[in-house]
């Protein structure tokens, strides 16, 4: 099977072309960047090199895209350009190949608004039943561009699987308080609970949407790790979350003391990956529980993909208030 990748060049595109290399699968990567992974070097924008990458291709992985760490460095323009048109080209021309499945890595993002609960309300319980509110161009245009997914699904019969990713990057978040306040390693394995995912876990939800896309159709599936939590927790994840993780995992406290590490005071959102471990058969590895068994036996939380593809950064420049500048 020959298989294109769009956005090879980046965090996830990479590691999707390396495991489909590993399993001797036709990888044709696509990227504006040229790299390992690229064997075309183009944007997912000009329809001509759309065209031409899509011939002899069975399947797609569509993982090019602008995304918020550019808001501030990119146009609304180039947010519709790369994630609305490109997104366009590649559908248009996947139908005219007769190209089998088409697997969209889109974002938990879309979800925007949705993701913050009204004040004094319980956090808030994040399925694929929830309606997203995209709070900038970036949500707005990966929530067109799934739109575009179920079009041409609806139109011509093209198997698409949307899979919501949630954080997976390795880099140090955004928001200076939480760096002040927190290790780098505090903050993601903190974030296991509720709204991270390792990449190689994300990598076997693309394997698994691919093979299961013709007898499915169209979804949408969240891609999180798997949480402990219970929608019964949600008020008191706003207002005490250290003894909620201490009711589902009571073993937590002592590797943290150990570490000097502190769980965040409150949590306001909770992913559930539980359509994608039902419907396709997902099983990911790496909750809290697995990151605590790996920090307890003095390993890297992080999976081998993970280590192997390190950080990219998200821009050529660096920036002195944070990995990508925020406004």
């Amino acid at each position: 099977m020959k298989i294109l990748v769009t956005g090879c060049a980046g965090h996830l595109g990479e590691a999707v072309v390396r495991t489909l290399r590993d399993s001797h699968y036709e990888v044709l990567g696509l990227d504006i960047k040229d790299s390992p992974f690229t064997t075309v070097v183009g944007s997912v924008s000009d329809r001509s090199c759309v065209t031409g990458s899509m011939r002899g291709v069975q399947a797609v992985f569509h993982a090019a895209t602008l995304h918020k760490p550019h808001l501030r460095t990119h146009g609304r323009q180039d947010f519709v350009d790369t994630n609305i048109t490109g997104t366009l080209n590649l559908l248009e021309e996947a139908v005219a190949a007769g190209v089998e499945a088409f697997v969209y890595a889109s974002t938990t993002s879309v979800f925007g608004a949705a993701l913050v609960p009204p004040q004094g309300a319980a956090a808030a319980w994040i399925t694929e039943d929830v309606r997203p509110v995209p709070k900038n161009i970036y949500g707005v245009t990966k929530a067109a561009a799934e739109d575009l997914c179920q079009i041409f699904h609806g139109k011509h019969g093209l198997p698409c699987i949307v899979l919501r990713t949630s954080r997976f990057f390795p880099e140090a978040d955004d928001n200076r308080e939480l760096r002040d306040s927190y290790s780098d390693e505090n903050v993601k394995a903190n974030e296991y609970l509720y709204r991270r995912v390792d990449i190689q876990d994300v990598v076997s939800a693309h394997l698994l949407a691919l093979k299961h896309a013709r007898a499915i159709g169209f979804r949408k599936y969240v891609i999180s790790a798997t949480t402990p939590f219970l929608q019964e927790d949600l008020a008191e994840l706003q207002v005490n979350a250290p003894a909620v993780v201490r009711k589902r995992i009571p073993t937590y406290e002592a590797e943290y003391v150990r570490r000097g590490w502190k769980m965040f005071p409150s949590i306001g959102r909770v992913y559930v990956n539980e359509r994608a471990r039902q419907e396709l058969g997902w099983q990911p590895t790496y909750d809290f529980n697995y990151i605590l068994s790996r920090l307890r036996a003095g390993e890297d939380m992080r999976s081998p993909l993970a280590r192997l593809i390190g950080s990219k950064g998200y821009h050529a420049e660096v920036f002195t208030e944070g990995p990508y500048p925020v406004g």
